[in-house]
């Protein structure tokens, strides 16, 4: 009697016809790095490309994150350009979001992370005891992976961070700032004739551009998106991408992205991030004809991810 389980047996068939044997999860990484030639091991603080620039609106040097004893950031130096949009790509758990959220300090709230490091805005560092977070929050807005509108009408989601940060003193001045909000997330024609229905009724991509308008409405200097459209279809997914280059005449934008098509077609640098290292950043175009370390070309040619 045959008395290996069906997942064993399935295993030792597959050997013995000489198919490869698809490597179990919880190995993958393991045997990864191990199959790697000695060049592409991974120096803790090195980042092959161009990681800084000449203009940098956040210059962030000597990174470190964890979470309790893991560590999910590993000493990484960037600079992120001033009105720029820059992409993160890499695995999963491979870092990106986490390093996205430090930007305007999202892991505070986390109590068993711990974030080191200079992070400067603007030459501010953003993490002095004295730093207001609202204030940091509404120059450094975020749109998640998910839409998620307050469950209010259309015009009181725009409304409502101008409102609390008391940018408009009138009715009128609200109504001008939801308006060319709406208009910049090139959302205006498809919601100015329903301001009053609840946002919740929208589709998912007209409830990601909302969620963009509502970032934009406080005015902000950079915009982060953790995978803006990894919910959306296809044409709400065009939609969005086309506004992300619209925005970056104004904004400085930084996306996590899986798609690596879509890192292609929006961003002016891509950054690749690999087991909480920042292993290579240059120019888009670069990094997906030309990648410099073999881990990244690894990645972009689908040996692994």
């Amino acid at each position: 009697m045959n008395t290996m389980s069906p997942s064993i047996s399935a295993e030792a068939d597959m050997q013995s016809k000489g198919a490869a044997v698809p490597v179990p999860e919880h190995k993958r990484k393991d045997t990864l790095m191990e199959d790697k030639p000695e060049d592409t091991v991974i120096e803790e603080g090195k980042t092959v490309g161009k990681p800084f620039t000449d203009n940098p609106k956040f210059k962030l040097r000597n990174v470190d994150v964890s979470y309790g004893a893991d560590r999910a950031i590993k000493n990484i130096s960037l600079d992120i350009g001033r009105n720029e949009v820059i992409a993160f790509i890499g695995p999963s758990g491979c870092g990106k979001s986490t390093f996205l959220r430090c930007l305007n300090r999202m892991n505070d709230s986390i109590e068993i992370c711990r974030v080191k490091g200079s992070f400067e805005l603007d030459g501010q560092n953003i993490y002095e005891s004295k730093r207001d977070v609202v204030e940091l929050r509404a120059r450094v807005g975020m749109v998640f992976q998910k839409p998620n509108p307050f469950p209010k009408s259309i015009y009181d989601n725009v409304a409502y961070g101008p409102r609390i940060h008391g940018l408009a003193n009138r009715k009128s001045e609200l109504d001008d700032i939801v308006e060319n909000s709406l208009r910049k997330a090139g959302l205006w024609n498809e919601a100015k004739d329903r301001l009053d229905a609840m946002a919740t009724g929208m589709s998912g991509g007209q409830q990601q551009r909302l969620c963009i308008a509502r970032a934009i409405a406080v005015s902000p200097e950079v915009i982060l998106m953790d995978e803006p459209c990894s919910a959306l279809d296809p044409i709400a997914t065009a939609r969005v991408e086309e506004l992300i280059a619209e925005m970056s005449e104004s904004y400085t934008i930084v996306i996590v992205t899986h798609s690596m098509q879509q890192a292609a077609r929006v961003s002016n640098r891509t950054a690749y991030f690999h087991m909480g290292h920042l292993v290579e950043v240059n120019k888009t175009d670069t990094v997906f004809t030309s990648p410099q370390h073999p881990l990244t070309e690894s990645y972009i040619t689908g040996r692994f991810g």
